[in-house]
């Protein structure tokens, strides 16, 4: 090399080697510069937000009618004390906890009781579900209503 730099009288020698400490296994020496994520949380922000919610549904008048009714059917049969619990099919909206929205989601069970104060249906298997949120009840017991389930 005609061309003098300030390290060629090293460049080509062998790393040191220390006489106290082993030398770290190639390994671990390559964990040291592995990338880390300078942006913790980043992308589960970016997850979330790309995440879609459905809107709540708005029911007119004779759907809120129906609902009534089959609300009432329901009471009536509970306080009959008969042997058997109602099954009924419930759908109603769950709000989202994190973002506006929400999505629907459908039980079946039997009910156990309504409970006017709380505004809640207990089902026997401990699920509850507001009665503020659902949009449609199905099953046998709404059958005295013939043809004017809309649900």
């Amino acid at each position: 090399m005609s061309e003098n730099h300030e390290y060629d009288d090293i460049i080509y020698l062998d790393a040191p080697t220390s006489e106290r400490h082993m030398r770290m296994p190639r390994i671990e020496r390559a964990a040291q510069f592995a990338p880390f994520a300078a942006l913790s949380g980043y992308y589960d922000v970016i997850r979330e937000t790309a995440r879609l919610t459905g809107e709540r549904i708005e029911l007119d008048g004779s759907e809120i009618s129906l609902l009534n009714a089959k609300m009432q059917i329901l009471k009536e049969i509970l306080m009959e004390k008969v042997n058997s619990l109602p099954e009924i099919s419930v759908t109603y909206f769950v709000p989202d906890e994190k973002k506006d929205g929400g999505e629907y989601t459908t039980i079946r069970g039997k009910v156990k009781r309504v409970d006017d104060v709380a505004r809640l249906l207990h089902f026997e298997d401990k699920k509850t579900v507001p009665v503020s949120e659902i949009i449609s009840m199905d099953g046998e017991i709404f059958d005295i209503l013939g043809n004017f389930d809309m649900s």
